[in-house]
C-alpha cells in the first residue's frame, strides 16, 4: 500500500464516500468556501504590494527594501509551508483552512498597527506563517473530497480565487491609502479576510474521504522522500518557482514604473491596473476545463506562452498596450499555475507520494520563487529600468518553457488498470 493511502486505523478500511459532483449543495458549498479562502490569502499576502511606492516614502527606504514587506511574508509562508503539509495529515484539512483564514486576518489587523518599519517587517513575516494552512492543504483537500471528474475544474475555481484575492488588495488598499493613510488600506484588507473567514466558516464541509494518520519521524522521512524523488514533481515545482517569480517582479515594479514620469500616477491610479487579475479568474476556471478534457500536459504550453506576449507588450510605452500586456502575463500565469498546482496532486497521488505532502513543497518552491524574484524585480528597475524587468520576465519564462517541455517527455503515471491518471 502507498504512502499517501496506508491506513491509520480500522476506519481507513471502510468504503469511502463518492466525491462531490456538480449540482449538488456540498458541491457548492465546497467551491465557495474553497474561493473565500483563496481570496482571504492572496488579499493578506499581497495587500502592500500597491503600497509599496507609499511605504518607499514613508519610511525613506529603498524600491528594494520596501518589497522586504511582500517578501517577508512569502518567506514566512514558504518556511511554514513545510509544516502545514504534514500537520493537515494528523489534524485535518478543514480544521487547518479554518485556522489559516482566523489566524490571517487577526495579524492582518496587528500588522495595520505596527508602530515601526522593523515591527512592520516582523509582522509580515508572521502573516505568511499563519496563513500557510490553507495553500497547503486546498489542492489535496478538493482532491479527496470533489468527483475525479470535476478535480482540475474545482482546483482552477480555487486558483481564480486567489486571483479575485489578488486583485481586491490592489484595489482596496491603494485608494484608501491614498484618501486615509497606509495603515487604514491595510485594515480595509484585514476587513475583507476576516469576513471571508466568516463564509469559511459557515460554507466549509466536513471532510468526508479524509482519513487522519500518526504522524513519526520515519514516516515523515518517507512521505517527503516519496514527494522529492520524481522527476515529474520536480519539474512541477520548479515550474511553479519561475512563474510566480514573473508575476511578481512585473507586478513590484509596475508600481514604481506608473507612479514616475511618464506617467506620474497616484496610488489610487494606480492600482487600478489590477482589474486585469479578473482575466486570471477566467483564464483558471477555463484552464481547469481544458485539462479535465485534454490533460494538463496539452494545456500547460498556452499558460506560458500567453504570458511572454504580455511581457513583450509591457516594453511599450504606450499606457494601452502596457495595459493589454499586463493582462495577458496575469492570465497566462494563472493557466499556468492552475493546471501545475492541481497536477502536482494527482500526480503525487499516483506515484505514492502524500497530495499535501507534494503540494508543501510545490508551494514552499512556489513562494521562495516569489520572494527571491520579486526582490530581484525591484532591483533590476532600480539599476535597468524597465528593459531588464522585461528581460527578467522573459527568462523566467523561457525556464518555464523547458520545464513544460521536460513534463511532456516525462512518463505519465498510470493506475492499477495501466491507465492514464486524470490530470495528467
Amino acid at each position: 500500500m502507498s504512502i499517501a493511502s496506508a491506513p491509520a486505523s480500522t476506519r481507513a478500511e471502510e468504503p469511502l464516500p463518492t466525491g462531490h459532483l456538480p449540482g449538488s449543495h456540498a458541491y457548492r458549498r465546497v467551491l465557495a468556501a474553497t474561493f473565500a479562502a483563496g481570496v482571504a490569502t492572496f488579499v493578506l499576502l499581497y495587500d502592500t504590494q500597491a503600497l509599496l511606492p507609499a511605504l518607499h516614502r514613508q519610511y525613506g527606504v529603498t524600491p528594494s527594501e520596501a518589497t522586504l514587506t511582500l517578501s517577508l511574508a512569502t518567506a514566512g509562508l514558504a518556511l511554514a509551508l513545510l509544516v502545514a503539509g504534514p500537520a493537515s495529515e494528523v489534524l485535518g484539512r478543514t480544521v487547518m483552512i479554518r485556522t489559516a483564514v482566523w489566524a490571517g486576518g487577526v495579524v492582518a489587523v496587528l500588522t495595520a498597527l505596527a508602530p515601526t518599519w522593523h515591527l512592520l517587517l516582523g509582522a509580515r513575516f508572521l502573516q505568511g506563517v499563519v496563513i500557510a494552512g490553507m495553500p497547503a492543504v486546498a489542492t489535496a483537500y478538493l482532491r479527496e473530497e470533489m468527483h475525479g471528474s470535476v478535480r482540475a475544474r474545482a482546483a482552477g475555481l480555487y486558483i481564480g480565487g486567489t486571483a479575485v484575492g489578488g486583485m481586491a488588495s490592489r484595489l482596496i488598499t491603494a485608494p484608501v491609502a491614498e484618501a486615509l493613510g497606509w495603515r487604514a488600506g491595510l485594515a480595509a484588507a484585514a476587513a475583507l479576510a476576516l469576513a471571508c473567514a466568516v463564509v469559511v466558516q459557515l460554507a466549509l464541509p466536513p471532510s468526508r474521504r479524509f482519513r487522519p494518520q500518526r504522524l513519526d519521524r520515519r514516516r515523515l522521512v518517507a512521505m517527503s522522500s516519496a514527494a522529492m524523488t520524481d522527476r515529474g514533481l520536480w519539474a512541477l515545482y520548479l515550474l511553479g518557482a519561475c512563474a510566480v517569480g514573473m508575476l511578481v517582479a512585473v507586478w513590484n515594479a509596475i508600481g514604481f514604473r506608473l507612479t514616475a514620469a511618464p506617467y506620474g500616477f497616484g496610488l489610487g491610479a494606480a492600482s487600478l491596473l489590477y482589474v486585469v487579475y479578473a482575466g486570471g479568474t477566467v483564464s483558471s476556471a477555463a484552464a481547469g476545463r481544458w485539462a479535465d478534457r485534454f490533460g494538463a500536459r496539452a494545456v500547460l504550453p498556452a499558460g506560458w506562452l500567453l504570458a511572454a506576449s504580455g511581457v513583450v507588450l509591457t516594453a511599450a510605452g504606450s499606457l494601452a498596450l502596457v495595459v493589454l500586456g499586463m493582462a495577458l502575463l496575469t492570465a497566462g500565469f494563472f493557466v499556468t499555475h492552475s493546471l501545475a498546482s492541481g497536477w502536482v496532486a494527482a500526480r503525487a497521488h499516483a506515484v505514492g507520494a502524500s497530495a499535501s505532502q507534494a503540494a508543501a513543497f510545490y508551494l514552499c518552491a512556489y513562494y521562495v520563487g516569489s520572494s527571491v524574484f520579486g526582490n530581484v524585480g525591484t532591483l533590476v528597475w532600480s539599476g535597468g529600468g524597465w528593459a531588464a524587468v522585461t528581460a527578467l520576465g522573459l527568462v523566467l519564462l523561457a525556464a518555464c518553457g523547458g520545464l513544460s517541455f521536460c513534463l511532456r517527455r516525462t512518463p505519465e503515471p498510470v493506475d492499477a488498470g495501466g491507465r492514464p491518471v486524470a490530470g495528467s
